[in-house]
């Protein structure tokens, strides 16, 4: 499943209907939430999407302006409150597990900036106009036909006014076939976005870092400007066009990257970084957000089956501290750029060692996940066999 982007232009009237149909979208979230709660306090069991959608009709009887939200939209709000719980749960047994994160009990929302619509209430009219139930037909530019089947649409609005219509479309997989043309390790970090165990390097561009005193000033702007004015609004929406840049440029770069990478190798293979623990650093935590190394990922996987190319996650502990060439393991500070060996005398820039590494212990674990027909992330233990194996060929004791 993915989901394609495109700009529409609805007129003043048009908008202030979506306008609307998003606070009426937002009061149903929260009187949906709160009877969740009170199910929860009552009988300790979760009130699920069906007991919501059977909600809805007695919540529009006794608030009939409800019945102007479109059906299918009413459907999803409970959806997303469905899986705002499933989510909030999750992350209870994960806490249980020991691990240290804010469970993050759903709360209500202040707004609601989207309107999907799973199954119906939409239906492109030609090329150039989308028909949206209740709104009627709103321009909008399909740089890029839709091929496969259109599970959804969502109608979003960014803060910076704009409006688009994003369409989850399904695509068939057909046969894999491989592109045979070899296999990449690839090292995420700050300093360089990306690097490959072939040598190769990507810079960081740092698209928010190069824009921050730009933003700061016109954060000062903003809070300047008296609450409520029509001025503030305006100095909002000149930030939110900053933000909104920033991502765009972001995007475009992690897309770009993404297809050379799926179209120059037939097997990649990225560390799984747990993105949400490595931003606790706050002095680190900015300029990790700005890099979007999940993001890339993502991107990589799922750009990679067309291309004829396997992305295999592995995990990512000590790739930086390991000796490419014997597996001799050390501590490495950030401050030190060039791992030694102290052992067999290999020296390289750490991030390539890194990159090297991980695709070493990809390819260690490729023969184990392919027999038992996973092909998810590769296990550390599969790595230090290899270490193992490559110690004793260097005379190094164990």
């Amino acid at each position: 499943m993915l989901t394609f982007k495109y700009r529409i232009y609805p007129t003043k009237k048009q908008a202030l209907h979506l306008n609307r149909q998003m606070q009426l979208a937002k009061e149903l979230y929260n009187l949906l939430l709160e009877k969740s709660k009170e199910h929860y306090k009552e009988t300790g069991r979760t009130f699920s999407q069906f007991d919501m959608n059977r909600h809805i009709l007695q919540l529009k009887k006794e608030r009939p302006k409800l019945k102007e939200l479109h059906s299918q939209v009413a459907q999803n709000i409970s959806k997303r409150i469905s899986d705002a719980y499933k989510a909030f749960f999750g992350r209870i047994k994960e806490k249980k597990n020991g691990r240290k994160i804010n469970a993050g009990f759903p709360r209500p929302k202040k707004f609601v900036r989207s309107l999907t619509f799973p199954q119906s209430g939409y239906k492109f009219r030609n090329e150039r106009r989308l028909y949206i139930s209740g709104i009627g037909n709103v321009p909008i530019v399909l740089h890029r036909l839709l091929k496969g089947k259109v599970k959804n649409c969502t109608i979003k609005l960014y803060p910076s006014g704009k409006w688009y219509a994003g369409f989850s479309e399904e695509i068939l997989k057909t046969e894999f076939e491989s592109n045979h043309k070899g296999e990449v390790g690839i090292d995420v970090g700050l300093a360089n976005f990306a690097t490959l165990s072939d040598g190769e390097k990507v810079e960081s561009p740092k698209f928010l870092r190069e824009l921050e005193e730009r933003l700061k000033f016109i954060h000062r702007r903003v809070s300047r400007k008296k609450k409520g004015s029509s001025r503030r609004r305006k100095a909002r929406f000149r930030l939110a066009k900053k933000y909104e840049k920033v991502e765009n440029q972001r995007s475009d770069f992690l897309h770009k990257l993404s297809k050379k990478h799926v179209d120059s190798y037939s097997r990649i293979a990225v560390e799984e970084l747990n993105v949400k623990n490595m931003v606790r650093n706050h002095q680190l935590a900015k300029s990790i957000m700005d890099a979007s190394w999940s993001a890339y990922r993502k991107m990589l996987h799922y750009k990679a089956w067309s291309a004829g190319c396997e992305v295999i996650d592995v995990a990512p502990a000590d790739t930086t501290k390991i000796c490419s060439k014997c597996g001799n393991r050390k501590d490495m500070p950030m401050s030190e750029r060039t791992y030694r060996c102290s052992f067999c005398g290999h020296a390289e820039d750490r991030d390539i060692n890194a990159a090297k590494n991980i695709l070493t212990r990809a390819m260690d674990g490729l023969s184990k996940s392919h027999a038992r027909g996973d092909m998810s992330s590769v296990s550390l233990e599969t790595r230090t066999q290899g270490i193992s194996l490559k110690r004793e060929l260097y005379g190094v004791e164990t």
